[in-house]
């Protein structure tokens, strides 16, 4: 059994999380830049075995695609491209980065370590993939 890593997508930083090989736990990797993302993701798979990619599926509350979809776009057909026997798996996440910043703010953490934006970016990528663990787990994908 392979990992899931988890990709929260930005446009300057990009937030990784990581299941451990059974899959029952999803813990922050790291969070790299955007334009070095795809170089970071060949060096791991190298490593590591991959079973899946989890992505956020950008949407709005009215659940149409958000502006930051066409962002996204291009590097999902990188993504497939580099990668094509590994799936890609988009996962409606709207709120991760809001109930990532909560979680900060009730961390305890001091307000300079509140403001690197680095720690929101793979809080995320953690909650999008332990939601998909949950989802996955109660058959729902």
């Amino acid at each position: 059994m392979g990992r899931i890593v988890s990709i929260d997508f930005g446009r300057k930083r990009t937030g990784l999380a990581v299941t451990d090989p059974l899959q029952l736990f999803a813990t922050a990797l790291c969070t790299v830049s955007t334009h070095e993302l795809e170089k970071y993701l060949v060096e791991y798979v190298k490593k590591e075995i991959i079973e899946t990619f989890v992505i956020e599926n950008p949407k709005t509350l009215k659940n149409e695609d958000s502006e930051s979809k066409k962002y996204l776009l291009p590097f999902l057909s990188r993504l497939k491209k580099t990668f094509p026997n590994i799936p890609v798996c988009l996962i409606d996440e709207r709120f991760t980065s809001s109930i990532a910043h909560q979680l900060v703010l009730d961390s305890g953490l001091s307000k300079k370590k509140r403001q690197n934006k680095e720690i929101i970016d793979t809080i995320s990528a953690t909650i999008i993939l332990q939601s998909y663990l949950e989802q996955k787990s109660n058959n729902l994908i």
